[in-house]
Parts: C-alpha cells; structure tokens; sequence
C-alpha cells in the first residue's frame, strides 16, 4: 500500500505545515516505505513468542530500603541565612 499526495497533504494541512513540492514528493516517498515495513512486519509468524514489556528479563533494580544515618541538622543549617526553630526560615511570599 503506497502513500498517495493528496494523503501526505491532508496530513501536512492538519499538522499545519506548509510543504513545498520537493518536500511532498520526498514525504510521499517516505511514508510509503514506512507503511510498507509495517505491511511486512505484520506477516511475521509471532505464534508461540511470548509478549515482552522489555526486551532484557530485568526484576526491580532499586536498591533495599535501609535506615542509615542522615546528616547533622546543625551542620546543615549552618550556611543558612536565617533559621528559625530547625528551619530554614525564608520571607512570607503568599499574601
């Protein structure tokens, strides 16, 4: 099945693009080689293959959950400007 430039076109139009003549003759082209391919891909006997949702049989990667020690709140707070029970204490921005 081949693309046809009043296809090309209509989809240039509702794209809402503008294309010159080289420019559809070579879209016209290019389309058509693509719904070729997917012509040809759906005559692949897939019978039997299982489906994937990736191609690698990949389990959770994350890392375990562990407690660990966080930094010292003092130290951290230390290069903040003002600081208010714990906090960084920043200017009211809401009225």
């Amino acid at each position: 099945m081949s693309v046809s430039k009043e296809e090309v076109k209509h989809i240039a139009n509702l794209s809402r693009l503008s294309l010159t003549d080289e420019q559809l003759e070579k879209y016209t082209e290019d389309l058509s080689n693509i719904v070729d391919f997917a012509n040809e891909l759906s005559k692949v006997d897939i019978t039997g293959v299982k489906p994937t949702a990736h191609i690698l049989d990949i389990k959770n990667v994350f890392r375990k959950d562990e407690v660990s020690a966080s930094y010292d709140r003092e130290e951290i707070l230390k290069n903040a400007p003002s600081k208010a029970g714990g906090c960084i204490s920043v200017p009211k921005v809401v009225e």
